[in-house]
């Protein structure tokens, strides 16, 4: 069965701070409530992504790695996750502000979980015009005054706010505090795993009046208390060219923005190609095969397709690799 590109089902998630904005901006048929999250991409255990196109059109993203492996992966890859995806994609809303949290290492998840760490990066789709993000401490913090601050319910008082607007991006390391405001939706790029120590909830409850769970003690291990402030990206948007955002060890992310038609070749690329559109449209032009991208759409291009074209009108796109 010959490779083509994959595009899949959304997996959506209701959360007590959701909002709609998936549905009304991003037009994704949401069936029901306060959606917070649209899971474009998985391999989550429970929560694996089913294809949307082609013949494997209802099979999931495990079932094309069984079928096609090192083709889908990239040699390299293949050789180091087998047949295991090794991101997860997400668009998210937050219509009130997100749980203060922080995500492990890989060696720490390993230990405690059995899985990766959680390396992330965000991307701001939109933003309302007092809209705020966490992202790590205002200075730095000992331990005994982070948990004296936590145990007084005034965490806040020693967290960084960031205001955001559309293009802003976020790279966020394990072991980052770090919390999403009310008023951003924007996507995500992370390692695969869903391993988050939630450690202030702003005391809300959901509608059964219960408050939800807390991983302050998990926390203590994971939290880099030293304040640094290397987290804003700084990225160049060229036209018609990749511009470099994060490069890491477990994800590259480039921006293009496609004013026209652009060629795109990856022949020296030994990986799977995934690509975001965070704003506009876009039609990519595969060998026998037209797929056309709105705003909110996701397609993971596999290894061994290494040329085709993307067409747009000033389309903004994330492009991402291993």
């Amino acid at each position: 069965m010959k490779v083509y590109p994959l595009r899949f089902q959304p997996i959506f998630k209701e959360r007590l701070w959701g909002g709609q904005k998936l549905k009304t901006v991003l037009q994704k048929n949401i069936p029901y409530g306060a959606i917070g999250e649209s899971w474009e991409l998985s391999d989550v255990e429970g929560d694996v992504s089913v294809i949307d196109n082609g013949f494997l059109k209802g099979k999931t993203l495990r079932e094309a790695l069984n079928t096609w492996g090192a083709e889908l992966l990239g040699s390299r890859n293949f050789k180091k996750f087998g047949y295991s995806f090794p991101l997860l994609i997400k668009f998210i809303d937050a219509q009130q502000d997100l749980s203060i949290q922080v995500h492990p290492d890989d060696a720490l998840a390993q230990k405690r979980h059995a899985c990766n760490g959680k390396t992330e990066m965000w991307y701001v789709m939109q933003a309302a015009p007092d809209a705020k993000l966490i992202v790590g401490f205002n200075r730095e913090v000992s331990k005994e005054l982070y948990q004296e601050k936590l145990s007084q319910n005034r965490l806040t008082d020693l967290m960084n706010y960031e205001h955001v607007q559309t293009g802003d991006t976020f790279f966020i390391k394990t072991g980052t505090i770090h919390a999403i405001g009310a008023g951003v939706l924007l996507a995500e790029i992370q390692q695969t795993s869903d391993i988050t120590y939630r450690v202030y909830d702003f005391d809300r409850k959901d509608a059964k009046g219960n408050t939800r769970e807390l991983h302050t003690q998990e926390a203590l291990d994971a939290i880099n208390f030293s304040g640094e402030k290397d987290f804003l990206v700084d990225y160049s948007r060229a036209s018609d060219k990749p511009n470099t955002m994060v490069a890491c060890p477990y994800f590259t992310t480039l921006y293009r923005e496609i004013a026209s038609e652009t060629h795109i070749d990856l022949g020296q690329r030994d990986s799977f190609t995934i690509f975001l559109v965070v704003s506009g449209q876009v039609a990519f032009v595969f060998d026998g095969q037209h797929e056309k991208l709105q705003t909110g759409e996701v397609i993971l291009v596999p290894a061994t397709v290494k040329n085709f074209y993307a067409k747009g009108d000033n389309a903004k796109v994330l492009e991402v690799f291993v």
